[in-house]
């Protein structure tokens, strides 16, 4: 069983004296960046001069500076950023600007795992991921709650990689629910795994199909909108809140015994088989040369796909139905 850090088994002082650079202020940024300032720690943002989020940030009361400053003047140098633009932002402003003894610090560890950021080796290598997004972070931290968070460590120069990497889940709020430990590897294939074959890919490929079942079958769209999609959110609230179990307790007897009986027919062994596969190409790394060389050709495969799903029917209704409930 996972060891589990609370806010007793972390000592915030471990930061004293150092400067949280936050390097980008979208919806995870200016959350962990308010949380931490919050709880006392001195943080510079690091932004692109300029841009929309320079001004946002200035006017939420944080110093602004240009990147390649603010890498020089953090001790612990955090980047929230998307994946996809960090190594050029690391090499064009962060690399020459690293100290003996700072430490470089993730919420995803993408860019460790596939080697597509090399740091130098006298600094510490720290990820401090929330399991939420921004807005949650956020909302929970001022609640006095928090979202639970992973801390990892790829390299120790300093005795206290883990310490800082505690310090700031905790100044994030998260070990007041909990923090796991994990790395930057496991971290990384997971979170890729999940959102490939059931968080996002797989949720949304199963939704689609359903719904054209019903409507090729001459039922009305609004009507499988609502079968299909609508109401997951309803069961998916039950899936957080009480597990897959607990969901079960929550529906109707009908709905369980069809459930329990019909659906190991739409997930056959021969669908988990695919699971594996889409696994294996994670762990090699196959899947991140695909996306790191999808993104240097400047997205044509995902700018296809985003146009065509545009125009799956299941938008247009949704659309229009949201629009009607006022979602």
């Amino acid at each position: 069983m996972a060891r589990i850090y609370y806010d007793k088994d972390v000592d915030l002082d471990v930061l004293k004296g150092e400067t949280i650079a936050v390097i980008g202020y979208g919806i995870q940024g200016s959350a962990q960046a308010q949380n931490f300032r919050d709880s006392g720690l001195e943080v510079v943002l690091g932004l692109r001069e300029g841009g929309a989020s320079w001004e946002r940030a200035s006017r939420d009361g944080f110093e602004v500076l240009p990147i390649d400053e603010a890498a020089k003047r953090g001790t612990i140098v955090h980047m929230l950023i998307p994946d996809e633009a960090q190594p050029e932002v690391y090499r064009k402003y962060i690399h020459a600007n690293l100290e003996e003894g700072n430490a470089l610090s993730f919420s995803h560890g993408f860019n460790i795992r596939f080697s597509q950021i090399v740091p130098p080796s006298n600094v510490d290598v720290i990820m401090m991921a929330p399991k939420g997004p921004g807005a949650m972070v956020r909302r929970e931290y001022e609640r006095g709650s928090g979202v639970p968070a992973l801390i990892a460590v790829e390299q120790d120069y300093t005795g206290k990689a883990k310490e800082r990497a505690l310090a700031l889940a905790k100044a994030n709020g998260a070990t007041r629910v909990g923090v796991l430990e994990t790395t930057f590897a496991e971290e990384t294939e997971t979170d890729l795994f999940g959102e490939q074959v059931d968080l996002c890919g797989g949720s949304a490929e199963l939704v689609k199909a359903a719904f054209e079942t019903l409507v090729e079958a001459g039922y009305q769209p609004e009507v499988a909108y609502f079968e299909c999609l609508h109401e997951l959110k309803l069961i998916v609230d039950l899936y957080y809140r009480e597990g897959i179990e607990g969901m079960w307790r929550r529906v109707s007897n009908t709905a369980e015994y069809g459930g329990r009986t019909r659906g190991k027919r739409i997930i056959k062994p021969e669908v988990k088989q695919e699971m594996k596969k889409i696994l294996r190409e994670i762990q090699s790394g196959e899947f991140a040369r695909e996306w790191i060389l999808e993104n240097r050709a400047g997205l044509p495969v995902l700018n296809s796909l985003r146009a065509k799903e545009k125009e799956h029917p299941i938008e247009e209704v949704g659309r229009k139905l949201r629009e009607m409930m006022k979602l």
